[in-house]
């Protein structure tokens, strides 16, 4: 996803650098109690043949609803991945990473509220955290915590905790090892999505968009790869044939779906929005009729709102939003 990730592969590689080591999480736990479900070895025959949700999408006039400031402010550009949840307060809050230049020392957090999901204020305190390079963020809320996975220099994910999504606390990078327990081998694992479920934290990351892998994770601390190899690969239809990273997974009717971006060209060119589904977080299947949205919008998340209406935001290189058809 960064421009310069396939320079920064090769020379974190070379170097033999590592992954820095994470800070203790002695106050962090996964809020929610249970075991993982036992789940199915193949799909039922309702399922293969199943109608496909949350494909079919038009864009609002009022779009960009958000973008940079265009000024010389600290966020002058925004990039990436940022993320919305509907607050208890009946706002909706956006996460974002913002920068001044093109060749920035670091990346910044910011923060904005919206009465609608469509017209948003900027926090005044912006940038709400600055102590470490925040990019690309997936936020989960639980137990009253927020627990934002993020990406941070040279595209190494780290997780960053909040009581009250203003303030936060890096953890420093996280802890991702193979099946064996041995860490994976060094370079980029970005674009961190993770999932709660019954105790289990999915984590869904890329290497170089190269691949989608996924790890777990029972205390936030050390992951597992759930496989060696990608779970999501590139290919083999042209769209995505160059690369793919998920950006959200949701939950609807029986399935799980990823929205994910995807890549034609390398060097990488426009970035398209595509869908994928899966009845165990393991096995995906692509949607035949991907991408379902092109024009450079990517980075896509789904919010319900507090009507149980669904929206898509696109987030970059600005926020779209799409309604469905």
């Amino acid at each position: 996803m960064f421009w310069r990730r396939l320079a920064v592969w090769v020379c974190l590689v070379q170097a033999g650098m590592l992954a820095v080591s994470p800070a203790p999480l002695l106050t962090i736990e996964a809020q929610t109690t249970g075991t993982p479900q036992a789940r199915p070895a193949r799909p039922t025959p309702q399922q293969v043949s199943a109608p496909w949700r949350l494909v079919d999408w038009t864009p609002i006039p009022q779009n960009p609803v958000f973008a940079g400031t265009g000024r010389d402010t600290w966020d002058r550009k925004i990039r990436e991945r940022g993320y919305i949840l509907p607050g208890d307060d009946q706002k909706f809050h956006l996460w974002y990473t913002g920068y001044a230049g093109d060749r920035p020392a670091t990346m910044s957090l910011g923060h904005a509220t919206s009465p609608d999901g469509i017209h948003w204020t900027r926090d005044p305190a912006n940038p709400i955290f600055s102590g470490s390079w925040v990019e690309d963020m997936c936020v989960v809320r639980s137990g009253g915590k927020y627990f934002m996975f993020a990406e941070g220099k040279n595209d190494i994910a780290h997780l960053l905790t909040s009581g009250d999504g203003l303030k936060w606390t890096d953890h420093g990078s996280l802890d991702i090892r193979k099946t064996d327990g041995t860490p994976i081998s060094p370079g980029p694992y970005g674009t961190p999505t993770a999932w709660l479920e019954n105790g289990t934290w999915y984590l869904f990351y890329e290497r170089g968009d190269l691949g989608v892998w996924l790890a777990t994770s029972t205390d936030l601390r050390i992951w597992i790869n759930v496989s060696d190899d990608p779970v999501i690969p590139m290919g083999p239809s042209p769209y995505d044939h160059e690369a793919v990273a998920v950006n959200q997974v949701v939950k609807r009717d029986g399935f799980y779906y990823a929205f994910y971006h995807a890549n034609a060209a390398r060097p990488w060119k426009d970035w398209t929005t595509c869908v994928a589904r899966s009845y165990d977080l393991l096995h995906w299947e692509k949607y035949p009729g991907n991408p379902i949205i092109e024009n450079n919008c990517s980075s896509a998340i789904l919010v319900r709102t507090p009507r149980g209406e669904d929206r898509l935001y696109t987030m970059h290189p600005d926020i779209k939003v799409f309604v469905p058809k």
